[in-house]
């Protein structure tokens, strides 16, 4: 026959596994019922992603294109306006010089902080039609008269 102290731990193991049974059971409820709305919310989630995508597309750029633009027939691109401007040897000031505006406005033009404003298009315009001997020129006139 066993002895008392086994019987009574063997007794309290027992009790003990109950115990934990009962408080395990509520936590596993807890996380099934978790997990099942955390996959409710990932549904609806795409779903309504999917819907944004068919309703209009998300714009990476901060400011959308102007009609004044598309009037015009000139369409501004930051990098177009950086790479031009690097082709023709100019700095920023020089740039905005030629534009009439300040070289940090050029800055923030190509890195697309800001957009030129109408009246500077089709000085922009005309930029891109014009080499680097005729930018010279342009700009020691300009220099000449100051």
């Amino acid at each position: 026959m066993a002895s008392t102290a086994s019987l009574l731990k063997t007794e309290i193991a027992r009790l003990a596994r109950k115990v934990v049974r009962a408080d395990t059971e509520a936590l596993k409820r807890a996380v099934s019922k978790y997990r099942s709305e955390i996959a409710a919310l990932k549904r609806r989630a795409d779903a309504l992603e999917q819907q944004l995508r068919h309703t209009g597309r998300v714009k990476a750029s901060p400011n959308p294109p102007r009609s004044e633009d598309q009037a015009s027939g000139f369409r501004f691109s930051p990098k177009g306006l950086a790479s031009h401007r690097k082709r023709l040897g100019l700095s920023a000031n020089d740039m905005g010089k030629l534009l009439g505006a300040s070289g940090q406005s050029v800055y923030k033009w190509e890195s697309g902080e800001a957009r030129p404003r109408a009246a500077n298009m089709p000085g922009i315009a005309a930029v891109r039609s014009l080499g680097r001997r005729d930018v010279a020129k342009i700009l020691a006139t300009l220099k000449n008269k100051n």
